[in-house]
């Protein structure tokens, strides 16, 4: 789920890279697509 949900707002960053909107808000979503891709990997490898 946390992968889907990284993977949908780093395609959301970018278009919005792309079409040149949003300014600031574009690297925030950036920033937190890396930090759910961490904790989906972290959370991953702990259930072993």
């Amino acid at each position: 789920m946390l992968l889907w949900i990284a993977i949908i707002i780093a395609v959301l960053w970018l278009l919005g890279l792309l079409a040149n909107i949003g300014g600031g808000l574009i690297h925030i979503l950036l920033v937190v697509a890396v930090i759910v891709l961490i904790i989906h990997f972290v959370r991953g490898r702990s259930r072993v």
